[in-house]
């Protein structure tokens, strides 16, 4: 709702304040500038990114419409799952994971926390990790090292969308002025037209440049900017379960393995230790 709230703030602002200018909106209806902007727009993305880029871009941009991806809630569940999984190892040994990790969409422990089991890269990451667990690693360090890197490489594919929508923000006022000067140059050949025609003309060549800065800096940026942040909270997750997960291995219980992977959050979205420990005290036994 804040993003569809922001939208309507957007062209209030501006189209309203023109009314309040007493503009002609006739002037401002171009259809050819937004084709002219539009396509330049879309060709050049089409031109400087993969096709998997573009076609996560659209279901991308979709997302950020669907609200919070993690909350407070997210975060108590996810903690109730480590806490879950590291109790079951510690009393029925690894080995006691197994079965849990192999085939989680049939596991009776994963299938207690649906909104983690519909984050398909999270799911698969704990798996992975609790998985190797389960073959008998146990040095901490490396296990570190690789989380880390798959962490960075998650990252950097995950942050192609935001770049490239970032790159067509900062081309859009300029490609605005192609479009304004391709009307200025429409208006040369009416120069021996009256006053009238020849400033309705320029009023219609301007409106590309008010365009590209508008898609630029109200619309698209914005959107790059949304979708990075939904990528630095997808990070902290992951590093949520990293915290979790090393403390795991280093033989705390696992209280205190949740706690450290507790303080691995943001404090907006942190539940509080006493909120963690009347969750999990609550959890039935597997």
């Amino acid at each position: 709702m804040l993003k569809i709230a922001g939208i309507a703030i957007i062209l209030f602002a501006v189209f309203g304040s023109f009314a309040l200018l007493g503009g002609r909106f006739d002037i401002l209806i171009q259809p050819v500038e937004l084709v002219i902007i539009g396509g330049v727009a879309i060709g050049s993305y089409m031109i400087s990114n993969r096709g998997p880029v573009l076609g996560r871009t659209i279901g991308s941009i979709a997302k950020i419409f669907g609200g919070r991806r993690y909350s407070k809630d997210s975060y108590l569940e996810l903690l109730s799952l480590l806490y879950t999984s590291f109790k079951l190892a510690k009393t029925k040994g690894m080995l006691a994971l197994e079965q849990h990790v192999e085939n989680p969409r049939e596991s009776n422990l994963f299938m207690r926390f649906p909104t983690f089991m519909n984050d398909q890269s999270s799911l698969v990451f704990l798996c992975d990790y609790l998985r190797l667990l389960t073959l008998g690693t146990d040095n901490p360090h490396e296990v570190e090292a690789l989380m880390d890197e798959e962490i960075e490489t998650h990252h950097q594919e995950s942050m192609q969308i935001p770049a490239a929508l970032q790159v067509m923000a900062d081309a859009l006022p300029a490609i605005g002025i192609v479009a304004a000067v391709l009307g200025v140059i429409k208006t040369m050949a009416l120069i021996d037209q009256p006053a009238a025609v020849i400033g309705a003309s320029i009023g219609g060549a301007l409106v590309g440049t008010l365009l590209g800065v508008l898609l630029s800096y109200g619309f698209v940026g914005p959107i790059a900017t949304a979708l990075k942040n939904d990528v630095e909270a997808e990070m902290k997750f992951m590093l949520c379960m990293k915290a979790g997960i090393l403390a795991h291995m280093q033989g705390y219980a696992p209280a205190v393995s949740v706690e450290f992977a507790r303080k691995a959050l943001m404090s907006d979205v942190r539940p509080t230790f006493y909120e963690v420990e009347a969750t999990v005290s609550s959890l039935p036994p597997v």
